[in-house]
């Protein structure tokens, strides 16, 4: 069966952080910047130092039957195992998914023929 490659972004937000748990993630924030994470295949969590929100962004490959649910479910398992590996909790996880493979690229006039793949 054809796979198809996946964009996922989760978000969440950071709860009951105790003094210890902020230091970790402050002592990390620096890797861990919005601008500087983008989508890989290990995922990358995202997150700044008022250390409210968070989000995680991943590349899967799934099959075409896949649903987005599917994709979604195991995208909020990796940033909920990114989030647990410094030791805090978190709340209101949500996903959303994107199927790069159906995402039409407009090409501006006289750029010529789209590469092929």
């Amino acid at each position: 069966m054809t796979d198809h490659t996946y964009r996922v972004l989760v978000r969440g937000r950071f709860t009951d952080l105790d003094e210890a748990g902020r230091a970790r993630l402050l002592a990390a924030v620096d890797r861990h910047g919005v601008l500087t994470n983008g989508f890989s295949e290990e995922g990358a969590l995202s997150y700044d130092r008022t250390l409210d929100f968070f989000s995680f962004r991943v590349q899967l490959r799934a099959e075409v039957a896949a649903t987005d649910r599917a994709v979604c479910d195991r995208a909020l398992a990796l940033a909920a195992r990114a989030v647990e590996e410094f030791g805090v909790d978190f709340r209101d996880l949500r996903a959303s998914a994107t199927d790069m493979d159906l995402v039409k690229v407009r090409r501006p006039k006289g750029a010529g023929p789209a590469p092929v793949r």
